[in-house]
Parts: C-alpha cells; structure tokens; sequence
C-alpha cells in the first residue's frame, strides 16, 4: 500500500490547521516529563492556547489553539521539549511506564534514553514519517499490544523479543544489543517505505525487515492479547516510595491542575491510556496530592467510568464532527448512562440524551473514528441525524 499524500503528523514546528485553530504535537519519549517541563507545557496551554494540555494515545500531548507558533517553540526548547528541529516528529517512543519502579521487571528506562539519542544522532532518521511508532516494553505485556512498528518485549535474562509491524518477529536480541537493533531496523523501514507512513503498509513488511537486519527469526512468538488496564490509584514502589497513578476525563488536562501537579515536584509519567502518573512520593506527601488533586478532577479510583470513555475531539476542534461529542460523552457519565446494564444498541440516529452504555466505548463524532483504541469497544458515532451505538467489537 502505497499512500499517495505526505505525512501530515503535526509537531511544533509544523501544526495542524484544525478547526478551531492551530494544533501543537509535543514528543514525550516515554513518558517522561520533570516538573519543570509540566510547568512550562502549562504555562503555554494558558498563555498560548486554549487553556488545556490533551494527553494523546502514545504518551505525548497536544496545545490546541496556538497563537503564536513561535513564541511556544522557543518556550518549549528552552524546556528541553524540542531539542532537535528537524527530528521532533520521529520521537515517538512508549515504554511501560512503571519500569524500574513497581513490579518484577527489567528496567526498561536507560533504553528510551539511548533509542532517542540514537534518533537524533542520525540524519537519514529525520525523514521517518510521524506516524512510526516504537514501544518498549519491560515485559509486563502493558505497551506490547499497542501495535508498535518497532518494539521490544524483554523476556528476562537480558533477552528481549523484536516486534515489527505489531507483532512478534520472532527474533531475539540481547539487552546490550537492543539499541543498536533498534535503531537498525529503523534505517530499515526508511530504505524499504515507498510512501508508507507504518510498516504494516509495506507489503511484506515484516518480513523483508527481519531479512535487512540479517537476524534469523526462531520457531516461538509471543501473543498479546487486549490492551492494559491503566495504572490507577496508590502504587508501592520498590524503594519504598509510592507512585499515584490518575486518570484524565477524556485526556484533557487544565492548565491550572498541571501547574498544581508541577509543584509536587516529582516527576509525571504520561501514559498511552491518557492517564499520568505522579512517581516517587513519600505516603504522607501521597495522601495530601490525592485530597488536594481529586476535587480538581484527576481521578484516582480505578472504578470510576470515566477511565471507560474515550472520544474524539469533536466540535469545535474538527470540521469534520457533527457534534460536540466531548459535551455528549461527559453528560453521558455524569448522569449515569454510560455504566447500566440495559446498553442501547441501534443502527437507526438517537439523540445524544438517548443513549446508555457500558464497558468500554469510544465516542466519535464522524465515521472516520479518530483515537479508537485499539482495543474492544462498543462505539458511539455521530452523524448528521444523531447518533448509532454498535455493539461491542475489536
């Protein structure tokens, strides 16, 4: 499959002309942001776009509205958040974000570090499109479902499985080898892409890489099946430290919460289920973050329904949308409708007031579906008389 347009990905040297004004992409390689860069992501949300910062399915975030390009690229490099002007869309990289924290796992951490030094090392790399993904995953199975391009899942015994094209390729690589591979395989898909924004795309993709790389593949593959559950609430630490995991409604963070968040002063893992986590706290400093940051919206229980929605931007942001399908979904959980067992499921246009669901389920406010999750979900889609519901389905 050959695409016949260019990759539009935005960053923050290239926005997107949405709807409601330009849109900024902010590359966050795994997830990781100290509290000074929070605070400046906030600082130009409020000062320079609409007031939020949109927590995206790969662990990155987004600025709508911006108002002055220049002004948040020069903010945001001085964060450290733009430290290359001609990679910055290629830095998407999704690791488990509690390696090296909670459960028995590899540290997947000095990884993400040395996969993104080696993207910006390398000039050819600045022309991988925007949409390549790469995942790495400590072995807990919570970022190899998400269909990397290119991942790895470590396997213990400093050996890790090679992903490509959203599964297991079947080769092996060593822990010391890994960057290297990585890296590889990525000068890989640049040589064999014609056009193709994902190695899927390619035909025979998968294959025609693993024999590039010169890796001979063995007999077992791994399986993923279904997406994580996102890391919610109070989480023990190894060192004795705890993390808080919280959720976002519909991944829309205020700039005013995330300057609250900042003066925690530890550090925020974003995560792919458009959640965060706040690390390494002492309890006493825990228990203060959850009374002070849940009547502000973050959500810390993992029950809450809020954690089963996702949505597209809709109005005002897509002109595509028929609806402001973010209000829709967020009257839905407010009054109850998206957690009852007698689900609506029809093919005829109902209102918006109509509706209930349950489970998971993803609102869209065309056919095109942006930002489903890849994952089993019953979806609610706008149209020009309404709304159909659709059973659940992967």
């Amino acid at each position: 499959m050959a695409r016949t347009d260019p990759d539009s990905c935005p960053g923050v040297l290239r926005l997107h002309a949405a709807a409601d004004g330009p849109l900024a992409r902010v590359r966050v390689p795994g997830g990781t942001l100290a509290p000074e860069q929070l605070q400046a992501l906030a600082g130009a949300a409020h000062d320079l776009g609409d007031g939020a910062i949109e927590l995206t399915s790969r662990g990155n975030v987004q600025i709508r509205r911006v108002r002055d390009a220049g002004a948040l690229a020069e903010r945001l490099a001085a964060a450290g958040l733009l430290p290359s002007r001609t990679h910055e869309r290629v830095r998407n990289i999704i690791a488990s974000p509690l390696s090296g924290r909670a459960g028995d796992h590899p540290d997947i951490r000095p990884l993400v570090s040395a996969l993104d030094s080696g993207l910006l090392g390398s000039p050819a790399l600045a022309t991988l499109p925007g949409r390549v993904l790469f995942t790495l995953d400590d072995g807990r199975g919570d970022v190899s479902p998400l269909r990397p391009d290119i991942g790895l899942h470590a396997l213990g015994g400093e050996r890790s499985a090679l992903l490509l094209a959203g599964r297991d390729s079947g080769i092996r690589v060593t822990t010391a080898d890994a960057a290297e591979v990585l890296l590889a395989a990525a000068h890989g898909f640049v040589e064999l892409a014609d056009g193709q924004w994902r190695l899927h795309e390619i035909e025979d993709g998968l294959a025609r890489l693993a024999a590039l790389l010169g890796l001979e593949p063995g007999p077992d593959r791994l399986e993923f099946t279904g997406p994580a559950e996102p890391p919610i609430g109070w989480i023990p630490q190894h060192d004795d430290l705890v993390s808080l995991g919280a959720g976002i409604r519909l991944g829309s963070l205020p700039a005013r919460t995330a300057e609250f968040l900042a003066a925690v002063e530890r550090p925020i893992l974003l995560t792919p289920w458009r959640s965060l986590i706040i690390a390494d706290l002492e309890e006493g400093p825990a228990e203060q973050v959850v009374r002070v940051l849940a009547p502000m919206g973050l959500i810390f229980d993992a029950a809450s329904p809020w954690l089963r929605i996702t949505a597209c931007a809709g109005q005002p942001g897509c002109a595509r949308s028929h609806t402001d399908v973010r209000a829709d979904a967020a009257a839905a959980v407010e009054s109850g409708r998206t957690d009852l067992p007698d689900a609506t499921a029809t093919d005829a246009p109902i209102p918006a007031v109509a509706i209930t669901t349950a489970g998971r389920q993803h609102w869209s406010g065309c056919e095109r579906r942006c930002g489903r999750p890849a994952a089993t979900v019953t979806e609610v889609t706008a149209g020009p008389e309404g709304y159909r519901v659709g059973p659940p389905r992967t």
